[in-house]
C-alpha cells in the first residue's frame, strides 16, 4: 500500500509513501496546519481511502463542515472524527455516524477506543484497507497530560498504523514545547513535514522520507490545493 500527501511538488520529490508511515507536522501557529492536515485527509478520501481525524481544538461538527463547505465529491461514510472538544463545553452530544465523542483531550483511553472503533468499522465492515489517521493536535493533548503518558499513547497508535499499513499525520505547535519534548516524540515518527515563517508568508519542506530533505517552498492554500513556489 502506498500513499501521497496530495501536494503535487512534494509528492513528486518524495515519491510514494509506504503504508505504515507516521509523520509529524510541526510549525508555528496560524501557518495553515489545520487546512494542510484536512487536505491530506481529503486527498485520501478522494482516492477512496478512509480518514480518521482526531480534533482536540474544535468541535467535530466544525471539522465536518470544512469538508462540506468545499462541496467536495467524496463519500462521507469514509470519514470518522473523534471529537475531544464538544463534551468539555458541557454539551451532552451523542455519537453519530461520522463523529464519536471523547470526554476531553485528557481522556487518552477514550480517544484510543474511538479511533479503534472507526478503524475496525472501516477495516472489517467496509473492507477499506487504506486509512489515514490525522491527529490535530498533539500540542493540546500535551497541555493536559505529561510527556510520558502521551509518549505511551502515541507508541501504541504509531504501532497500530504500522501494523495496519495506514498513514499517520500528527500536528505539533512549534514554540509550545521544550526541545527535549520534541526530541523524545521524534523517535516515534518516520519523517516530518516542517513549516516555518518566510519572507512572504510560510514555507514547507519534508524531512526523513527521502535521503535528503526536500527544499523549502513558499506555499499558499487555495481551497483544497496547496500551491508551492520556488
Amino acid at each position: 500500500m502506498a500513499y501521497n500527501l496530495g501536494i503535487p511538488k512534494l509528492d513528486d520529490l518524495i515519491g510514494e509513501i509506504r503504508g505504515g508511515t507516521n509523520i509529524m507536522m510541526i510549525g508555528p501557529p496560524m501557518s495553515g496546519k489545520e487546512d494542510l492536515i484536512n487536505i491530506i485527509a481529503y486527498r485520501g478520501l478522494a482516492d477512496r481511502d478512509a480518514a480518521v481525524i482526531v480534533s482536540t481544538r474544535e468541535p467535530g461538527n466544525n471539522v465536518l463542515e470544512w469538508f462540506e463547505r468545499r462541496n467536495l465529491n467524496i463519500a462521507m461514510d469514509r470519514i470518522g472524527i473523534v471529537d475531544c472538544v464538544t463534551r468539555t463545553l458541557g454539551f451532552a452530544a451523542p455519537d453519530t455516524e461520522n463523529i464519536k465523542m471523547a470526554s476531553s483531550p485528557v481522556d487518552l483511553t477514550g480517544i484510543g477506543v474511538k479511533i479503534s472503533q472507526f478503524f475496525e468499522h472501516f477495516w472489517m465492515e467496509m473492507q477499506l484497507r487504506e486509512t489515514r489517521l490525522c491527529i490535530n493536535s498533539l500540542s493540546t493533548i500535551l497541555m493536559y497530560s505529561n510527556l510520558q503518558t502521551v509518549f505511551r499513547f502515541l507508541h501504541v497508535f504509531t504501532g497500530r498504523i504500522k501494523a495496519a499499513n495506514a498513514l499517520g499525520v500528527y500536528v505539533i505547535e512549534e514554540g509550545m514545547h521544550d526541545a527535549q519534548t520534541i526530541v523524545t516524540l521524534k523517535q516515534l515518527f518516520d519523517g516530518m513535514i516542517e513549516i516555518r515563517g518566510g519572507e512572504d508568508g510560510y514555507q514547507i519542506r519534508v524531512v526523513g522520507l527521502t535521503p535528503k530533505p526536500t527544499p523549502w517552498f513558499d506555499y499558499e492554500i487555495n481551497g483544497v490545493d496547496v500551491v508551492l513556489r520556488g
